[in-house]
């Protein structure tokens, strides 16, 4: 089941962070958006602090202490993503979790390969801790990696943001494809439903958006968002 967030204040620590950003840009998938989630721009060790202990209350609160074997951070993103996840892991709730994340470019000295950390072994689960899934194409070109090593098990995917947008079928999001394609569980920290129910205008948020923001947010989820039965939208059933 697709878990999707409602943390108010992250919401405002992305913005405030420069993180989540609105105007014009374009995705890794090459869709045209009017907002951006770029995590390269957390600069400093308060932030990654902060995402840290984020993703490792969700983890916790999804997952539990024992629903994993191996953290992995996909390349670039993800490589500080699970290391400040690993530290909060520590730091906050006890938990020494082992962790890996990947180069590019396979390594044909030293060490060599394409993992660095705890290589999975086969029968390990790994929860993958991604930054953003706008359609899943990242996810799609790590697994097949991860299982270069054995026969490992994926454990579920967390992501700070969930886009909420359509995969390749109009009535089904990105993360539930990737639920259903490799049997594993999602979630998010927030969800852009929570992004539009913090920053509306009126709604008292620190950083409220204009109107024409939520118009522009509003068209483009027409496009590109869920199609559920009964009409246009992006509300999942599985809260």
């Amino acid at each position: 089941m697709v878990v999707r967030g409602h943390n108010e204040q992250f919401v405002d620590f992305m913005v405030e962070a420069g993180v989540l950003r609105f105007g014009a840009f374009e995705t890794k998938s090459g869709r045209q958006t009017p907002y951006f989630l770029n995590t390269g721009a957390y600069t400093t060790a308060a932030h990654m602090r902060r995402v840290g202990s984020a993703y490792a209350g969700l983890i916790v609160e999804r997952f539990g202490a024992n629903g994993f074997d191996v953290l992995f951070g996909p390349a670039y993103k993800g490589i500080p993503l699970v290391v400040a996840v690993a530290l909060a892991l520590l730091e906050e709730h006890g938990i020494d979790a082992r962790f890996c994340f990947n180069r590019k470019e396979a390594k044909a000295h030293g060490e060599k390969g394409q993992l660095v950390g705890h290589t999975p072994r086969a029968g390990e689960r790994v929860l993958i801790v991604e930054d953003v899934t706008t359609t899943g194409t990242s996810i799609r070109e790590t697994v097949p990696m991860l299982r270069q090593g054995g026969e490992i098990l994926l454990a579920g995917l967390v992501v700070s943001v969930d886009r909420m947008e359509r995969g390749s079928r109009e009535d089904r999001t990105a993360l539930e494809e990737l639920e259903i394609e490799f049997g594993m569980p999602t979630a998010s920290i927030v969800d852009l439903d929570a992004i539009l129910a913090r920053l509306k205008p009126g709604g008292g948020a620190p950083h409220e958006l204009t109107e024409a923001e939520c118009a522009k947010v509003e068209t483009y989820r027409s496009t590109y968002g869920v199609i559920r039965k009964g009409g246009p939208g992006t509300q999942s059933p599985t809260r």
